[in-house]
């Protein structure tokens, strides 16, 4: 009784806590807000979702069963399907789900105010982002993990089932290719972190090798090694982009970066999973989840003040320089991965089904890793409202709109309403070593800065704040790298299970002909975009980069959707709502998002309203937006041209999955229709709780 009262104490204190931060957030009017609130309101609160929601929808709703045996236990071959230590597990899914969105989502957002964007990381991680990652996991590990567009055509049906694919993959494919853009970008011309990341390979292959031959089982010991030779390349990486001969030598174009990504997505997806990219994802999530901590400790320590406002004008009037659109819904899908992610759900379909020991690791793998990306987009959005509002939009604010100097860029800052001198602007950029941090868009920069600034008030000052400014450059590169390599392999699943409606041996997803034709053919798809956009600001992935954050969220419809349907069909209709409520709030903010973008007469919010002032544009022989040549024009045009209508494709798309779906709801409440599961059959586990054999008694699977 008093462990029991002790043990409820806690969660109370945890419970009040997170309350009076979130009241302080929430009711401050104009005063200076410490970040400090926000850190723990954060915190709090994901204790308690991970504590009770997580746990009720294990126990309740899902009804994990740890003696039945996961397919990584019965289809275990070494190659895809192998029973993975749920900490290198959680690693590696952490490191494949936390991409670019978390790092840029909430930065980009923080135009609208520091509120806004940290209501919706935290209640929406809990209510759906997490509770899509977990579930879809869980359903992808009962079906031996079948992709997310194969489920949807078992479960739904083959109308709805083949629009779900066809979305998914298309989807996917633009997903990857705007991944890989920010690495280029990231890595070209940079020594130190092309060499970082680059000797992650041969640390990550002696991890696996140790792992598999060397000392089997010693988690702790392949982690230590592993660590220490990381900060060793991450020293060495410094020292290098110091030194002129060894300098020039890891200097590489953007191009020469496109082709080892190409090459590197390749054989990561080919080779067994054990040998390459399990280990470097669990070698990268202690850089990841280890820098993240470290500026969790930095704001608690230093207790920076966020500078911008609690909501901006920009929030309701829809006119922010950052992007265009009011708060809802272009908060939402702004903000993407850090709350809510289909490109999760790929993964959780992908190769973690096919890894996991046992059934109630969905909870700590699942709703655990999605928990921890959520957190990441805290720290994002604290390190950009930390910073001075002006320099935020001097940063952010494209370059046509603030001009080439310090001074225009001042002017055109003090038009959005904030306050900036030339001489803070130039400042700051002396501080972190560059030349100017004038229109340094995309939210990476921003970032940066706002991580140097808190680091070098925690570890050195300001004669550090150089070095760390670069050294979070490096960090955002790797962070994004490891979705590259583990949604090359996700693809190639999909690609896989698509042919092998048709042709049963690419079914099977570790025959070699097919692994390698699917490999191909997913590299070459995001590999084209990626070189084409390289190569033109205009073109390639760079036509399809407005649709990432729509395209994202649509996604996450599918998977809620089938999640939704497999517990109707399981007789779990009074726990659907779990699954349902996210979905419903999920579709209705993109396909009200794609309904603005695809029908707004706003040029700079909707893709056919931009089509029709460019072409206004060239016929009165001037130039529009970006554009410095009537050629540019002409491809801006065909460009909102594509965007426009692939925007009504995937919209009618998801429609379709929907509409199918509901079909299928109705059928099994009103026993019009007999449920009927795709589940793999039964069978017992002969492993314990850590992965281990009960006994000596033969494995449960064939090794097929």
């Amino acid at each position: 009784m008093g462990n029991s009262i002790r043990r409820y104490g806690i969660w109370l204190g945890i419970a009040l806590v997170g309350a009076v931060c979130w009241g302080v957030l929430a009711l401050s009017r104009g005063e200076t807000v410490n970040a400090g609130w926000l850190l723990f309101a954060a915190i709090a609160s994901y204790a308690i979702a991970y504590r009770f929601y997580a746990r009720f929808i294990q126990k309740k709703v899902l009804e994990t069963d740890d003696s039945r045996a996961t397919p990584a236990e019965r289809l275990n071959n070494g190659r895809d399907f192998e029973p993975m230590d749920r900490r290198v597990l959680f690693g590696h899914h952490f490191a494949a789900i936390a991409g670019a969105g978390p790092l840029v989502g909430p930065v980009l957002a923080a135009q609208m105010g520091f509120l806004p964007g940290t209501v919706w990381i935290i209640v929406g991680v809990i209510l759906a982002g997490a509770v899509q990652d977990m579930t879809t996991l869980f359903f992808s590990m009962r079906r031996d993990g079948k992709t997310l567009g194969q489920m949807a055509r078992e479960e739904i049906g083959p109308v709805g089932g083949v629009a779900a694919l066809i979305a998914v993959l298309s989807i996917m494919v633009i997903l990857l290719a705007v991944l890989a853009l920010v690495v280029v970008l990231a890595l070209a011309e940079s020594p130190w972190g092309s060499f970082s990341i680059a000797m992650t390979l041969p640390i990550a292959l002696l991890m696996g090798v140790y792992l598999r031959f060397i000392r089997p089982g010693r988690v702790l010991e392949v982690s230590i090694i592993g660590v220490g030779l990381l900060f060793l390349a991450i020293i060495g990486g410094g020292w290098i982009a110091e030194s002129s001969p060894y300098a020039d030598f890891w200097t590489f174009s953007p191009n020469q970066i496109v082709f080892a990504l190409i090459a590197y997505g390749f054989i990561a997806s080919v080779l067994p999973v054990w040998v390459l990219l399990a280990p470097r994802d669990y070698l990268s999530t202690f850089m990841k989840i280890g820098t993240i901590l470290l500026l969790a400790v930095g704001i608690a320590f230093t207790l920076p003040a966020i500078q911008m406002p609690k909501a901006t004008e920009f929030a309701f009037n829809g006119e922010g320089p950052v992007f265009a659109g009011p708060l809802f819904p272009f908060v939402f899908i702004t903000i993407a991965c850090g709350a809510l992610s289909g490109f999760h759900a790929l993964v959780a379909s992908g190769t973690t089904p096919k890894l996991i020991q046992k059934e109630s690791q969905t909870r700590f793998i699942g709703y655990g890793a999605m928990l921890m990306e959520s957190f990441v987009a805290v720290m994002a959005l604290i390190a950009a409202t930390t910073l001075d509002p002006g320099v935020y939009f001097a940063m952010n604010a494209p370059a046509t709109v603030l001009g080439d100097t310090v001074q225009s860029a001042s002017q055109a800052v003090n038009g959005f309403g904030f306050q900036v001198s030339p001489e803070t602007l130039q400042t700051t950029a002396d501080n972190v070593g560059e030349e100017s941090i004038v229109g340094r868009t995309g939210g990476a920069p921003t970032l940066a800065v706002g991580m140097s600034a808190i680091f070098s008030g925690l570890i050195g000052g300001q004669a550090l704040q150089a070095f760390w400014y670069h050294f979070a450059i490096m960090f955002e590169a790797l962070f994004i790298l490891t979705t590259v390599d583990a949604g090359t392999r996700v693809g190639r699943f999909m690609i896989q299970d698509m042919i092998g409606n048709v042709y049963r041996p690419f079914a099977n997803p570790s025959w070699l002909p097919g692994n390698l034709i699917s490999s191909a053919l997913i590299v070459g798809a995001w590999g084209y975009f990626l070189y084409a956009g390289v190569n033109d600001p205009l073109g390639g992935i760079n036509q399809l980069f407005p649709l990432f954050g729509i395209a994202n969220q649509l996604l996450a419809a599918v998977a809620l959707t089938v999640g939704t349907t497999i517990l109707i069909k399981m007789g779990k209709l009074r726990y659907a709502w779990v699954t349902a409520l996210p979905l419903l709030w999920d579709a209705s903010v993109t396909l009200t998002a794609s309904w603005m973008k695809i029908f707004s007469s706003d040029p700079t919010l909707g893709f056919f309203a931009q089509r029709a002032a460019a072409q206004e544009a060239l016929a009165n022989g001037e130039l529009y937006g970006t554009a410095q040549s009537a050629d540019d024009v002409r491809q801006i045009i065909t460009n909102s041209t594509v965007d426009g209508v692939l925007s009504i494709l995937f919209a009618l798309l998801i429609i379709v999955v929907l509409v199918d779906a509901t079909r299928v709801w109705f059928g099994i409440i009103r026993g019009g229709k007999e449920p009927d599961l795709s589940e793999a059959p039964w069978q017992e586990s002969n492993l314990d709780s850590d992965g281990q054999p009960l006994d000596e008694r033969e494995p449960v699977g064939t090794g097929s």
